[in-house]
């Protein structure tokens, strides 16, 4: 048996065909403001392939890129101009900031009406109400995979590795509205592996390369891998390549669908913060919602 690979290129691409379809028709393209603290190189390609991407939807896309010695204060007032701005409809600051900065303290800066990562206090209440509010991207995006994979996820038992407030507990709620029976495991999770055997869908967020191996899968699951680890390959471009927190090659041998790494969530994320700009700009303006979204 080989797992059915889960294409989340081709789901994103489609996505965001749908957006880019739906943006014409509303009263004004969207606006997303992305703001860059410092010169990581691993966040300016991010920060890049989300501003190609925005265009590329037809959608407003306006960049912030300031010096990694930025004080608090100036990166706050920089957030409130945007949060006043009614041009701009997104905002999303790129993490993680440097070490002098509050993270926790700059994401409560950002308006939860245009908070598009769903991260500020008041979106992660509504997500707990089941309330109307922007959800976070990667927990949504992994939701779009395993629904285009598996159709109704009504009864599945979903096994959540990764308890984090960037994936693991999102999802959770996340998949619960979709009427899965979840189940959040972790670090001190007694026997995992027979835990993540129970799982119909299971989701591996933990940040450890390889970690989920054949025998924590359950023939015929649906395996959606949120993990992006580098490990070294001298064979590999640059001396290093991109694995899972998944066991790829041993754990296609025993589900039924499996994600990729690279080319499985990754896409995913900047496709769901492409539509939550559009769903934000949507309520925020009392348009309606474009179909399909």
């Amino acid at each position: 048996m080989s797992a059915r690979l889960i294409d989340g290129k081709a789901i994103a691409a489609a996505l965001r065909q749908r957006i880019a379809a739906a943006v014409p028709a509303l009263p004004r393209p969207p606006a997303l403001a992305v703001v860059l603290v410092g010169d990581d190189p691993a966040s300016q390609v991010y920060v890049r392939n989300k501003a190609r991407q925005t265009r590329a939807a037809g959608m407003v896309s306006i960049e912030h890129r300031l010096p990694a010695d930025t004080a608090q204060e100036a990166l706050a007032a920089l957030l409130q101009g945007l949060n006043e701005d009614d041009a701009v409809d997104g905002i999303l600051v790129q993490l993680p900031l440097p070490a002098h900065l509050d993270e926790a303290a700059i994401i409560g800066q950002i308006d939860p009406d245009k908070d598009v990562d769903g991260l500020t206090e008041a979106n992660a209440g509504r997500l707990v109400l089941n309330r109307p509010g922007l959800r976070p991207c990667t927990p949504t995006g992994c939701v779009i995979l395993a629904r285009d994979t598996l159709g109704d996820l009504t009864g599945k038992n979903c096994v959540i590795v990764g308890r984090s407030i960037l994936v693991g507990k999102p999802a959770a709620l996340l998949f619960l509205q979709e009427n899965c029976t979840v189940t959040i495991a972790h670090s001190r999770t007694r026997d995992l592996p027979a835990l993540c055997r129970t799982a119909d869908i299971l989701i591996a967020a933990v940040g450890r390369p390889r970690m989920i191996g054949a025998d924590f899968i359950k023939p015929g699951a649906c395996v959606i891998d949120v993990g992006i680890n580098r490990i070294e390959d001298s064979a590999a471009e640059k001396g290093c390549r991109l694995v899972g927190d998944v066991d790829f090659e041993a754990a296609r041998k025993a589900a039924g669908a499996i994600t990729p790494v690279p080319g499985g969530v990754g896409p995913m994320t900047i496709a769901c913060l492409l539509r939550n700009t559009v769903l934000a700009a949507c309520a925020r303006k009392g348009w309606p919602v474009p179909e399909g979204l």
